[in-house]
């Protein structure tokens, strides 16, 4: 459910708003327009919000601000600690992840930013499925994530990782469950979501999906 990635947010809590505003050069291009990309889920976003991986709460911020209700799940405890000294007089992180989280009543949208490929693809679909229940008709879910339009890009791109010696960066996409557009389009399709996907830089698209 992700929670095996646990020990490398801890490590990376401190320095993780350094990587995505570029001081890694190795990740750069994985948060090329990462303020603008925050912005287009605020932009799909209605109503009662559930979050799911806020890490240090950039993304809850721009949510508060556009005035939505936000019930952000971080299972780290570095992630949650730091999110909340930046938000705690707006809103609580609770300790949860995608598939392991307790909320009552309904949301109108799910939204989640590069966090997503923590899940396999089994996993993923077990976690359309809980969303289809939690959701609103007509709710949606709008995740931005590293994500791959076919398996030949999604290898292409750890080549040129390892050409340009971005062996962090190689070994994170090879060790995280990254998937292809197709994948995610069948899975959601069988739980009864429509979807469309954008494109936002070579490695992040944002995904769309409404409940039909």
């Amino acid at each position: 459910m992700g929670r095996e990635f646990l020990d490398l947010f801890q490590n990376w809590a401190d320095s993780y708003d350094d990587t995505v505003t570029g001081k890694d050069v190795e990740y750069q291009a994985v948060f090329e327009h990462y303020e603008m990309i925050l912005d287009e889920v605020v932009l799909h976003s209605k109503g009662r919000v559930v979050e799911f991986g806020p890490g240090t709460g950039n993304l809850t911020k721009k949510l508060l601000d556009a005035g939505l209700d936000v019930v952000p799940f971080e299972p780290s405890p570095e992630m949650r600690a730091i999110g909340m000294k930046k938000l705690g007089e707006h809103v609580t992180f609770r300790d949860g992840d995608f598939l392991d989280f307790s909320l009552e009543g309904k949301a109108d949208t799910i939204v989640s930013s590069y966090a997503f490929h923590h899940l396999t693809d089994e996993e993923k679909g077990k976690a359309f499925g809980i969303y289809g229940k939690l959701l609103v008709q007509g709710g949606k879910i709008v995740f931005a994530d590293t994500m791959f339009e076919t398996e030949q890009h999604y290898q292409a791109t750890i080549s040129q990782a390892l050409t340009k010696k971005y062996n962090n960066l190689a070994e994170d996409l090879k060790r995280e469950y990254y998937t292809t557009l197709e994948v995610l389009e069948e899975l959601l399709h069988e739980n009864g979501f429509s979807v469309r996907f954008k494109q936002v830089n070579h490695f992040v698209w944002i995904m769309e999906a409404t409940k039909q």
